[in-house]
């Protein structure tokens, strides 16, 4: 597994990527600008960069100009943007980053733009030539005309009790609410075990989209890092 740092100055953005590529079994560190940044890729030299393009101190592309001119730039970065248009995405492809995230990230284009930039070369100098692009809609297309090969992506696992369940019981005499918690987490929890710990075939028997199911777990307070320490 890699090691990926992550740099956004949005919290949640920080967490949720986070959860996702610890649950899929990489080592994240965070970085909330770009001072962080900058210290963390020194200290740790990381495998994958996945950067914000908008944020307070030094914006993305900026500090992706800042690694290439320095000679930094020996490992992948995928950029990350809300509101980047195709010039910053022509523009950063020119300095060397390997794809284009798009915000909302969904699970499934983060994956396999993980999965490719981790299976590509780190860029030596910045690229003499990019894709043609595609109409003047949002930058996502970057990512596809960037993965073209069909990507296999790594099921979490979480370890679960073998053997039957126990029965379960609900307290009745409580706020709805918390009866409603009791359940969904115990519902959750047997499907884990039915599953074998598969996250994938979990948000395929409950019908929520996995970034959903990760977010609702956290939630329950269903740990899935402890679960995964004690199968060890």
């Amino acid at each position: 597994m890699a090691t990926i740092l992550v740099v956004d100055d949005e919290l949640g953005i920080r967490d949720l990527l986070s959860e996702i590529l610890n649950d899929e079994g990489h080592t994240v560190e965070l970085a909330e600008n770009a001072a962080q940044a900058r210290s963390l890729r020194a200290q740790m030299r990381p495998d994958l960069v996945l950067l914000d393009i908008w944020m307070p101190d030094t914006d993305g592309v900026t500090l992706l100009k800042e690694w290439a001119s320095a000679g930094q730039l020996t490992m992948p970065v995928i950029m990350m943007s809300g509101h980047a248009t195709i010039d910053t995405a022509v523009e950063a492809t020119r300095i060397g980053a390997t794809a284009f995230l798009e915000k909302p990230i969904t699970l499934q284009k983060l994956l396999k733009a993980v999965d490719q930039g981790l299976h590509k070369v780190a860029p030596k100098a910045p690229a003499a030539t990019m894709p043609p692009l595609r109409g003047n809609g949002p930058v996502e297309f970057t990512v596809e005309q960037a993965m073209t090969a069909s990507v296999s992506v790594a099921v979490s696992q979480v370890a679960v009790p073998s053997g039957p369940l126990p029965q379960q019981t609900f307290n009745l005499d409580g706020p709805l609410r918390e009866a409603r918690d009791e359940f969904e987490r115990a519902y959750f929890e047997y499907h884990l075990a039915k599953e074998s710990g598969s996250m994938t075939r979990v948000a395929e028997k409950t019908g929520l989209e996995r970034t959903h199911l990760y977010r609702k777990l956290k939630q329950l307070g269903v740990d899935l890092a402890r679960s995964k320490r004690s199968a060890f």
